[in-house]
């Protein structure tokens, strides 16, 4: 699905691009594991690392002002698991172009999510952006970005959502 033809709104709006392992299913133990938070039900034999998806992560992103987009090598699979156990409809997927032939320490995902995004301001949160990432988002882009990486041992927290919202506000 390409921007032109998804229902990721307006195109006024900006995109939050999402990614899933690392980011919304964290590697580690979860900074506010202590806390209590609602239960995920799991159907038997899923991803182990479903259990530490936080659920209210989707009312925070879904009160955000932009239009969600899922980054992630889920692909569609992500509006069958993901958005089900985060109460968020489903949402428009990145088709991913071939990155072979893609060396050097760019991410495979920046040239695509760049094209994607076709001018339109964005968001994009994932566990892997590096500084050679903004770099090129910044040469290559001619709306603004915001590329931000989240610590995959933590997933993202509310710390990141709040960055992420003083972000779009400035917009």
């Amino acid at each position: 699905m390409s921007p032109t033809d998804s229902p990721a709104g307006s195109a006024d709006r900006p995109l939050l691009f999402l990614d899933v392992d690392g980011t919304l299913l964290p590697f580690g133990t979860p900074p506010d594991a202590a806390a209590p938070r609602p239960a995920v039900p799991l159907p038997p034999g899923s991803n182990p690392l479903l259990s530490r998806i936080d659920p209210r992560h989707g009312p925070r992103l879904a009160a955000l002002p932009c239009d969600l987009v899922w980054a992630t090598t889920w692909m569609g699979e992500a509006n069958e698991v993901i958005s089900p156990l985060l109460g968020l409809p489903a949402l428009p997927v990145v088709d991913w172009p071939d990155p072979s032939g893609q060396e050097g320490p760019l991410h495979w995902k920046t040239p695509g999510l760049v094209g994607w995004a076709a001018g339109r301001p964005f968001v994009w949160v994932d566990d892997e952006i590096t500084g050679a990432d903004r770099a090129w988002v910044a040469a290559h882009h001619r709306g603004r970005a915001l590329p931000h990486r989240v610590d995959p041992r933590r997933g993202l927290t509310e710390a990141d959502v709040a960055v992420i919202a003083g972000w779009l506000a400035e917009l």
